[in-house]
């Protein structure tokens, strides 16, 4: 897929947003992708998460597994095009956790996925979970790089688009002090 075509595909679901929003990492901005529009509409999430998994063929994981509740479609639907299994992790006292009856074994080859990535630090928070049960990781792939190419997983990170969006802290967010309303989207909201 190319980048106009998955921008197109964000623009007419209304994903890209405009704003001023408080991101799950803390800082703001004043775009923000709300994958979930996208993802609602089973023929995009199809074809989006078909072209990410082409990226992962060739490293033969045996599951895919994102961190809820973002990820869990990617998951998926990235699981779906492989023909693997699909799981996901979710927070349990704070801390990222194989639940719901879900196992990984020490021979499991794993990919993680997540749909937007910003500082990365869900992700982060499942390779170190995940580790706990094997050290075969093959890579992390996501559907929007947001990070301009900063994060680093120090493995395989590839991604459907590439998306510099500035961000700032909030002390230093120009939309707060133009006292524009602040937004809380997605899904992990920090305290």
């Amino acid at each position: 897929m190319t980048d106009k075509q998955i921008l197109e595909i964000f623009g007419k679901t209304g994903a890209f947003l405009k704003g001023h929003f408080k991101l799950s990492s803390g800082l703001h901005s004043a775009q923000y992708l709300q994958c979930a529009r996208v993802l609602q509409h089973p023929q995009h999430a199809e074809k989006l998460c078909k072209a990410l998994a082409e990226k992962f063929k060739k490293t033969g994981p045996d599951i895919v597994i994102a961190p809820a509740l973002g990820g869990i479609l990617v998951s998926y639907e990235v699981a779906r095009a492989l023909g693997v299994k699909s799981l996901f992790m979710e927070r349990v006292n704070g801390k990222m956790a194989l639940r719901r009856g879900f196992e990984i074994s020490k021979n499991d080859k794993v990919l993680i996925v997540e749909d937007v990535i910003t500082t990365g630090l869900s992700t982060k928070e499942v390779i170190e979970a995940v580790k706990s049960f094997t050290s075969a990781i093959v890579g992390v792939g996501c559907l929007v790089d947001r990070s301009g190419g900063k994060v680093d997983f120090d493995m395989p990170f590839k991604s459907l688009f590439n998306l510099d969006m500035p961000t700032f802290k909030p002390e230093n967010c120009p939309l707060c002090k133009d006292k524009i309303p602040l937004t809380k989207p997605g899904s992990r909201l920090p305290s």
